[in-house]
């Protein structure tokens, strides 16, 4: 009994030095495969066309940090706040502020800005004429008649020297609160994905980048009058309220505001899409 127990003994050390080298030897492999399987993964929304394919490109570069990004593209802009809120989501990113704002307003949300984006700088276009000043006195321009562009697109307006807007009215402006109109301009309000196509019936129209390209038009080369970098209608990245300070999170907005990612924005969308930093 006592030779069988030593036997035994004898076996339970060298199994047990065994494992232990094992161990050493998978700890430290030469592709740095563990390091690898600790990478942190975050799950971005994102709507389809520009923002997928700027997030594409963070996702590249942030792989190479450490940071595993999931992408879940969505085709409207609803439910991209709706699985953030829900938790379905870690951020987003294809909203304005105003968007956010009236969204959390209307849905009882604490969604926030993380970091500012992109700006799809919406345009004034116009197959009549090359200059704002052309424009014809009592002439039917376009505008979009969803609250939050219609608003926007007056604001386009105001900044082209066509109108003056109320004081104070900004992100809720609409056409009665136009109180300086001198080429009498007549204001028709259309569904945004339509302007483009409606150029013929008008003298000009406010177009959303997204509308504008898919038509064809150039922001940079076919705009008679466009938004600048610092429009406040800026893209922001978003996360709830309480992941706001989440490090991970600040440093995947860090690697979106880089210089490789502003280079591949510049070169891909060649102006219609401007970087805010």
């Amino acid at each position: 009994m006592k030779k069988t127990g030593l036997f035994l003994t004898s076996l339970l050390l060298a199994a047990s030095l065994v494992t232990a080298c094992g161990g050493k030897q998978e700890a430290a492999p030469a592709n740095g495969g563990a390091a690898a399987e600790q990478q942190t993964k975050i799950k971005v929304g994102v709507t389809g066309g520009p923002h997928e394919e700027i997030f594409n490109k963070v996702k590249e570069v942030a792989k190479g940090q450490g940071i595993d990004v999931e992408l879940v593209v969505f085709n409207d802009y609803v439910q991209p706040n709706q699985a953030l809120d829900k938790g379905n989501l870690d951020m987003n990113s294809f909203q304005t502020i105003p968007f956010l704002a009236k969204f959390n307003q209307d849905h009882k949300t604490k969604i926030v800005e993380i970091g500012k984006g992109v700006t799809f700088p919406m345009g004034l276009y116009s197959t009549k004429h090359k200059k704002v000043e052309d424009i014809p006195e009592g002439g039917v321009v376009g505008i979009q008649n969803d609250p939050t562009n219609r608003a926007r697109a007056l604001l386009l307006y105001q900044a082209a020297g066509l109108i003056k807007l109320k004081d104070g009215v900004k992100d809720n402006a609409t056409p009665l609160d136009i109180v300086e109109n001198p080429k009498k301009l007549q204001f028709k309000e259309l569904e945004a994905a339509f302007l483009a196509r409606s150029l013929g019936n008008v003298e000009v129209a406010s177009i959303n980048t997204n509308f504008a390209m898919e038509a064809g038009y150039s922001p940079k080369k076919d705009a008679i009058f466009s938004e600048t970098s610092d429009s406040p209608y800026v893209n922001i990245i978003a996360v709830r309220e309480a992941d706001k300070d989440n490090p991970t999170y600040k440093k995947l907005v860090d690697i979106y505001r880089s210089e490789e990612v502003k280079k591949f924005i510049d070169e891909h969308f060649e102006g219609a899409v401007l970087p805010s930093w």
